[in-house]
């Protein structure tokens, strides 16, 4: 039985998208089956990081609406069998489609993949109630800004009011140096502030804007430090216990450690 994630923040603008396509492909890269929905309908932007905007021809609504079948609106990536795309509707709003169709839709996508991962539209509309209909998991997406940390912490306790089981923390956009000279929110203490667990930090490369304008996940790039982070967050979600990478100072990065139990 495959599990649900929804990767979702207050704030928009912080990189769900990036981070959904990236971790999707992480995971299929560790042999898992994997489908990507793009649940911002109207506004869909997932098959454009993915590269596979030009072989639409079905989307989610056309599933939900019983215009084609599942399996005939997935698209499947041509550099990994085990990657899949659900795309958004792009001429619907997002009151086009109702949380009990995106349940369904799901419960069904569980008996064939390991992973489902909802890419979230921002807000807490009608948009943000589909997503996290059916998962049971969370992941929260924020960059070390005071309003998204703020936004987070709101979208955290409407997850566990609407009965997300576990949700989980991904820092995006860390800049070491920035950090260091105490311009930038330190990571131990956005992890004090939202109180749930670390489940990664992504650091700011100039590589994920050029490859996400490629439309080739940064996770393929294995020169870069945003791909091994994307990778060591792959593996946690598998369950695996993978030490974070050192981005900031030896005193800051220890206290993240112990944080996570990694460290004495």
């Amino acid at each position: 039985m495959g599990q649900t994630i929804v990767v979702t923040s207050g704030k928009g603008g912080v990189g769900k998208t990036t981070s959904t396509a990236n971790l999707g492909t992480a995971l299929a890269m560790l042999n898992n089956k994997v489908v990507l929905i793009d649940a911002d309908i109207g506004l869909r932007n997932l098959d454009v990081v993915m590269g596979l905007e030009n072989r639409i021809v079905y989307d989610i609504i056309d599933v939900a609406e019983k215009r084609c079948p599942l399996k005939k609106a997935l698209l499947k990536d041509k550099r990994f069998n085990s990657l899949y795309l659900l795309p958004a509707a792009q001429t619907r709003d997002k009151d086009s489609l109702e949380s009990e169709q995106m349940v369904k839709i799901c419960s069904e996508l569980e008996e064939e993949f390991d992973y489902i991962l909802i890419d979230c539209p921002a807000g807490i509309e009608q948009g943000f109630k589909n997503a996290i209909a059916p998962a049971k998991q969370g992941i929260i997406v924020t960059t070390p800004e005071v309003s998204a940390v703020r936004d987070g912490d709101r979208v955290i306790g409407l997850l566990e009011a609407s009965g997300v089981e576990k949700v989980n923390l991904l820092i995006n956009r860390i800049k070491p140096d920035m950090v260091q000279r105490g311009d930038m929110m330190d990571i131990s203490d956005i992890v004090d502030i939202l109180s749930i667990d670390l489940l990664g930090v992504i650091p700011d490369e100039e590589k994920i804007i050029v490859s996400t304008n490629k439309g080739e996940p940064v996770v393929m790039d294995h020169s870069c430090r945003a791909s091994t982070g994307y990778k060591n967050i792959a593996h946690r979600v598998m369950g695996k216990k993978v030490p974070l990478m050192p981005l900031e100072g030896e005193s800051t990065f220890k206290k993240i450690l112990k944080k996570m139990g990694l460290s004495s």
